[in-house]
């Protein structure tokens, strides 16, 4: 027997439960190779679902995951993405550069997006995409993304620093 789609929504209504994904992987983009662009990226991907989430969530989030790595100096600047509203890039100053460097995107999915799942209207989904490599070399004072691949990897920096680790 075949559930219909009323059925169906009523069902995720009833039983809704806040979720958390992450994921890391590599992507390509096409992009001209300098100081802070490679041809492909790690990018780390996450978003939550839950009852009442605002923009103000997402930063607070934001904050706390850079926060643990040592990166404290951030920005955010509205942006446009299809599939969230509002939008924002994410920058962090880095003082080798003596720049703000995008690190991120973000948003608030559209409620478009989310009355096809059968989600209740009162859900909101925060999302996020951020690079690994350009937090890196902020982290670790590297002026070339290059310096992280390759040949010009230097081995005594990666005996020399620490592994990285979140606190539980």
């Amino acid at each position: 027997m075949r559930t219909g789609r009323n059925q169906f929504s009523a069902l995720i209504l009833e039983t809704f439960s806040p979720v958390k994904y992450f994921s890391i992987d590599r992507v390509f983009r096409n992009e001209t190779l300098d100081a802070t662009h490679l041809a492909e990226f790690h990018q780390i991907e996450g978003l939550v679902a839950d009852r009442g989430l605002t923009l103000g969530d997402l930063m607070g989030l934001i904050h706390a995951f850079f926060k643990k790595l040592g990166i404290k100096k951030l920005r955010f600047k509205p942006a446009y993405n299809p599939y969230t509203e509002p939008s924002m890039e994410i920058f962090s100053y880095h003082e080798g550069l003596k720049k703000w460097v995008e690190i991120g995107n973000s948003g608030v999915f559209r409620p478009e997006m989310l009355l096809p799942m059968g989600l209740p209207e009162d859900v909101s989904v925060i999302a996020w995409g951020l690079s690994l490599e350009r937090p890196t070399m902020i982290k670790y004072g590297l002026n070339n993304i290059r310096e992280l691949f390759g040949p010009r990897v230097n081995l005594q920096m990666v005996y020399d620093n620490a592994i990285c680790r979140l606190d539980k």
